[in-house]
């Protein structure tokens, strides 16, 4: 545990964020790293939203006020990440802020979208970027099955529509995305919590330094070509 927290620190690793859709697999993994890493972990507070089971139930009448709560929410948090000590720990969180906007602009209307823009502006400049992203591929029929199997009474109403939707998104958002280190990973075949094997690969190759855009390959997968 100690010497993969070293590897991360000494290689200019000292804060990571994971994204991705609804059911993608954020927490899961950021929790397996955090303890495989004794790095200190932020998971995103989805359940204190007082808005989102309203929001599933009517988005275009909740919309707004889900996610206004959820920029202060994640502003908030990520404040408490600018305050540690980011060169002696490791840490790791399940959402990157600016996934906030990814959200934003696929359910609020224009009028909406220009008030949250711009208190979205006023408040992203005070954030710590990470130095690396982990973005956690998926398709929607086997985010469709995840969310199912967490059984969140919330989420019972989230269509493959929806997913799509969102899936489109974040692909966009992450094909421009350049503020920091970027590993893609399709996890339609992966299961770090099951597989050993699975999540030892995975940190083998987050530990190394990169720069710009990678796109992990299994090591079982690379050496079959």
């Amino acid at each position: 545990m100690e010497n993969l927290k070293k590897t991360f620190i000494s290689n200019g690793i000292r804060y990571i964020a994971i994204e991705g859709n609804i059911g993608a697999g954020k927490t899961t993994l950021s929790r397996l790293i955090a303890e495989s890493a004794g790095a200190k972990l932020f998971l995103e507070e989805v359940d204190d939203n007082p808005f989102i089971e309203r929001f599933y139930e009517d988005m275009r009448g909740y919309a707004f006020q889900v996610q206004i709560f959820f920029l202060l929410n994640r502003y908030r948090q990520q404040m408490t990440i600018a305050q540690q000590d980011l060169f002696t720990d490791l840490l790791v969180a399940d959402y990157l802020f600016a996934k906030d906007s990814i959200y934003a602009h696929a359910v609020l209307e224009d009028d909406e979208l220009v008030l949250y823009s711009r208190l979205h502006a006023l408040l992203e400049g005070k954030i710590t970027r990470p130095d690396l992203v982990i973005y956690l591929q998926a398709n929607p029929e086997v985010l469709l099955d995840r969310i199912r199997k967490r059984g969140r009474s919330f989420e019972r109403v989230i269509t493959d529509d929806y997913l799509v939707g969102l899936n489109e998104a974040f692909n966009h958002f992450f094909f421009h995305y350049d503020e920091s280190p970027l590993l893609i990973v399709n996890t339609d075949r992966l299961d770090f919590t099951d597989s050993r094997e699975h999540l030892m690969d995975l940190l083998s190759r987050i530990s190394r330094k990169f720069e710009g855009t990678r796109y992990y390959v299994p090591s079982w997968e690379d050496d079959q070509r």
